[in-house]
């Protein structure tokens, strides 16, 4: 599954009737909350489909929306259930929504068709500036709007499985670090542009701003959408930089290897500030659907002891973050980032070539599991 998302242009009335539609799904939400819970307080259990059915039907909503806001609800309140069974301390009962949360309507089936413009239900025909092909059949639309008041759609397009060839380039492993962020085993190196230490001060600066305007007030929706503006171009800026370097390395290479991405980890670590403005997670992403289409193949491998291990000999050793030079007894001295690039490649290659049994390798050329608009 592919995520394609393109600027709207909606007419004033349209904008008008979209943030009414907002309003109404926000109630909707709230409506199938509060009802569950009253449900699960005094009969210790939960509203049935049927139930959640009926009361999406009067919401004043598309019907397809209305009744993809109710499967939402419902599972959010499964997934809660679930976790409190198995012990997850961490279980929380889906929140209610002000209508600052619920920016976005979601048509999983029916209701909208694109040609020159987006002709959505209930809001008719709506300028929208597609800046590229879409390659593959349409399953949903996102109709988002961001704190910046632009509006987006976003597709997600299931696309033709291709067929693999042997291109004849050559195969690279990549280690992601915090000193240097990214190296390739071929000695390349793609360095953190830091986007956001960029728009660090300015973005103090209006914080503080925010931080002083009366709650509620015309000054404090203005300030938070200055805000909004500067995230919105640090977000816009690094998704450029990183189209920009994945679509050269698939272009480059026949089989791009990897960690499997540790970053929630890195963050309980204090690393987090760094691993986000990398956006490496994103990075992982555009490769995994990039790599589709260019006959390239991403695979992803178990990150254990591959800084540790000598890409030589195969012997371990502990390696401090302060350490930068791997130097092991039987005479490999190597940039450490380098050293883990080529044990990632050797682990994927072995695992892709060979068998696969041990769970180290993991194949991803698909963006399902965490695509939701880019």
């Amino acid at each position: 599954m592919r995520m394609y998302r393109f600027r709207l242009y909606p007419s004033k009335a349209q904008e008008k009737q979209m943030n009414t539609n907002f309003w109404l799904a926000k109630n909707l939400w709230n409506d199938l909350l509060e009802h569950s819970k009253t449900i699960y307080q005094n009969f210790d259990k939960f509203p049935t489909k049927s139930t959640i059915a009926a009361m999406t039907k009067d919401s004043g909503l598309y019907s397809q929306v209305a009744q993809e806001i109710g499967s939402r609800v419902e599972n959010g309140i499964w997934r809660y259930v679930k976790l409190r069974k198995s012990g997850n301390g961490k279980a929380g009962f889906p929140r209610f929504k002000s209508i600052d949360r619920m920016k976005s309507l979601d048509y999983p089936q029916f209701g909208f068709s694109i040609g020159k413009k987006l002709k959505v239900t209930p809001f008719g025909e709506i300028s929208i500036v597609q800046h590229r092909e879409i390659k593959g059949k349409i399953k949903t639309l996102t109709l988002k709007k961001e704190a910046s008041g632009k509006w987006f759609a976003c597709f997600a397009v299931e696309k033709t499985p291709t067929t693999r060839a042997s291109n004849g380039k050559p195969t690279v492993g990549i280690d992601f670090g915090l000193k240097t962020p990214a190296t390739l085993s071929d000695g390349n190196v793609i360095k953190n542009p830091r986007h956001m230490k960029k728009h660090a001060d300015r973005l103090a600066r209006l914080q503080q701003f925010l931080s002083r305007k009366k709650k509620d007030s015309k000054n404090r929706r203005d300030a938070k959408r200055e805000v909004a503006i500067v995230y919105e171009k640090i977000a816009n800026t690094r998704a450029d930089f990183l189209h920009k370097a994945t679509i050269s390395l698939v272009n480059s290479y026949s089989l791009i290897a990897m960690e499997k991405l540790a970053s929630q980890e890195m963050s309980e670590q204090n690393f987090g500030k760094s691993i986000n403005d990398a956006g490496w997670r994103m990075f992982a992403n555009m490769l995994r659907y990039k790599a589709e289409s260019a006959g390239c193949q991403v695979v992803f491998v178990n990150p254990e002891n591959t800084t540790k291990m000598c890409s030589k000999c195969g012997g371990l050793q502990g390696m401090p973050l302060e350490v930068r030079v791997y130097e092991c007894p039987c005479g490999n001295v190597m940039n450490r980032d380098l050293n883990a690039a080529h044990n990632i490649l050797t682990r994927a290659t072995q695992g892709h070539w060979g068998s696969n049994a041990s769970g180290d390798v993991q194949q991803g050329t698909s963006l399902k599991e965490e695509a939701h608009a880019l």
